[in-house]
């Protein structure tokens, strides 16, 4: 197997562990009333788990083996309403570079599928990073207040799953 699919491979565990880590960010939000944020975050764990099954397709469709992994439990640490936030903006990077990462090897690899393939997840990736920062300056900015916080509950509450519009 190539480099560029032990990638793929491996960003297949990213995504759904990513899917993992919003829906564990969705019961600390539901445990603190706060059923908007929950609603947010169970959205991004559908997300997320489209995206892996994506990568799942993409693989299949090129005639290579899916090797699936265990998902490891989610270790962040969520003490205040804006942790999960934060670590969500982090976790966003962190699967950006790793996008990023399948990109250079199919370039190196001179792989232009791949290339075409990632196109999609790299202006999607753009638009994760700057939803999770958006969330993380409106709860600095909004969320000691009980007011906006409720405010920002219902923001979030209205959030509601669209599959992606990827063709394969």
């Amino acid at each position: 197997m190539s480099k560029i699919y032990e990638l793929l491979n491996d960003q297949v565990n990213k995504e759904f562990y990513s899917s993992y880590l919003y829906l564990y960010f969705a019961n600390f939000y539901v445990d603190k009333g706060l059923n908007g944020f929950a609603n947010w975050y169970k959205v991004q764990s559908q997300e997320e788990n489209a995206h892996a099954m994506l990568f799942i397709q993409y693989i299949q469709n090129n005639d290579m083996e899916v090797t699936l992994e265990a998902i490891k439990k989610p270790d962040v640490k969520l003490n205040g309403n804006i942790d999960a936030l934060k670590a969500s903006l982090e976790h966003e990077k962190y699967i950006t570079k790793s996008i990023h990462s399948i990109y250079e090897q199919a370039l190196c690899e001179k792989d232009f599928r791949t290339i075409q393939f990632l196109d999609w997840f790299i202006k999607e990736q753009g638009e994760e990073e700057s939803a999770a920062s958006e969330l993380v300056k409106k709860m600095e900015l909004f969320g000691l207040d009980a007011k906006g916080l409720y405010m920002l509950d219902q923001e979030m509450a209205s959030r509601i799953y669209t599959p992606p519009s990827l063709t394969l």
